[in-house]
């Protein structure tokens, strides 16, 4: 695939100006917030809206609200991405501007982990009754395991454990176990939960789902179950999750579908109100899984909160249709 010289132009022409080229240089870092730029950059939203709405026009990069919020992504794979990519490549990584963002970026990230950090530490002992809160965890449980398959799993990977769930879950339908997740307070209550459990073949590690320091191919079952929303790069973290599945292996995503429950980012530090199919598609797809499947789960009540688990299959696998 190519594009026309008047693409190219159109491309160049938007790229080529300080201040976009800067949101450029961050957003090949991660997706990221209006305001969260405007934060970074020290100019006003409007301004920062109206060269991103011109990086939009040029395909340079995609928007997509979030509830009240607005975020920025670069354009997905093909020529636009190339050649952006081409251009980010030839600027020197001692440009003082650009570290200089780098270094904002990072503060942004650090305030974001320390307030989920405290959140976590605040609600570890009672985490399960949160979630419990928005929908049936009974029947989100039976459609991870209709999803999972029969096992037995030989080595099953929980990222961001929290309470252990997943592995008391899974419980002896996988020989061995990992769980692991930022949290120590988080972890703390999982290595209870799996002790009382009788899960002497598991093991609570302190990790980041973005680089969990385990080897390709390390699972035949992976999942990351209501994770994905607490992140700043959750197509990232679909990477590094698809990494460690074997060949004839799994990852199952647990999460919610796009919903507009605003308080949760406040009260509950979510930074994504749920996600689309496409979404996770793309993320899977550009990882190297296969086809995904989902089943959808509706809330129990109205105004709750629709679960969706997603299935995909290493590529060695040609994945079942999960009803």
């Amino acid at each position: 695939m190519s594009i026309t010289s008047d693409q190219t132009v159109e491309a160049l022409r938007a790229a080529g100006e300080a201040t976009r080229l800067r949101i450029l240089a961050l957003l090949a870092r991660e997706e990221l917030a209006v305001l969260e730029l405007t934060r970074i950059l020290g100019q006003s939203q409007p301004r920062v809206s109206r060269h991103l709405k011109v990086l939009a026009e040029a395909g340079l990069v995609e928007r997509f609200p979030d509830g009240a919020w607005v975020f920025y992504r670069l354009a997905g794979a093909g020529p636009v991405r190339d050649l952006l990519d081409t251009a980010l490549s030839l600027i020197s990584t001692s440009d003082a501007t650009l570290l200089r963002d780098a270094e904002r970026l990072e503060g942004v990230a650090a305030e974001r982990a320390s307030q989920a950090a405290a959140y976590f530490s605040d609600n570890a002992g009672r985490w399960d009754e949160i979630r419990s809160l928005y929908v049936s965890e009974a029947a989100v449980e039976a459609a991870i395991l209709k999803a999972a398959g029969e096992g037995p799993f030989r080595r099953l990977v929980d990222l961001g454990t929290g309470t252990g769930r997943m592995l008391t879950l899974f419980g002896d339908r996988a020989r061995s176990a990992v769980g692991l997740d930022l949290s120590r307070q988080m972890l703390n209550v999982a290595r209870s939960n799996v002790v009382s459990a009788g899960l002497a073949a598991c093991e609570l590690r302190h990790g980041d789902i973005l680089n969990v320091g385990l080897a390709d191919g390390e699972a035949d079952l992976v999942v990351a179950h209501q994770v994905l929303h607490y992140l700043g790069e959750p197509a990232a973290a679909v990477a590094e999750a698809a990494r460690l599945v074997a060949p004839g292996g799994r990852l199952l995503i647990v999460d919610f579908a796009p919903h507009d429950l605003e308080f949760l980012r406040a009260e509950h530090r979510h930074r994504r109100l749920g996600f689309f199919d496409n979404e996770i598609e793309r993320w899977a797809a550009a990882a190297g899984l296969a086809k995904v499947s989902a089943i959808t789960l509706p809330p129990a009540g109205p105004g709750g909160l629709t679960v969706k688990v997603w299935v995909a299959a290493h590529a060695s696998e040609r994945i079942r249709r999960v009803a």
